[in-house]
């Protein structure tokens, strides 16, 4: 068959504070060529140009029908769904006895 692909939706990083470029799902192919060390500089670097491909895409259907539309393997990566503890700012003050 194709190349391998894996489809994901990725998390929030540290520098973000709002949600707005979770929301995509991202197509990324996976590295078919081991990375070489430049014998110059000492980059590492290799002859695998896919890897610097990333696909965006509005949902997750539209992502598995891109990769079968081209054939290629892919596999899916489902997000982990971020548990929101509703608390409100007279908790701050409520009375708990310490134990």
């Amino acid at each position: 068959m194709g190349a391998e692909v894996r489809i994901y939706r990725p998390s929030k990083t540290a520098m973000q504070s709002g949600r707005s470029n979770i929301r995509k799902w991202v197509l990324e192919f996976e590295p078919s060529d081991r990375l070489q060390s430049d014998a110059l500089m000492g980059w590492a670097g290799s002859h695998d140009t896919s890897r610097q491909l990333k696909l965006r895409f509005p949902s997750k259907e539209d992502a598995i029908a891109y990769a079968k539309r081209r054939g290629l393997t892919y596999r899916t990566q489902e997000p982990r769904e971020r548990v929101v503890q509703v608390k409100t700012y007279a908790d701050n003050f409520a009375f708990k006895p310490r134990s």
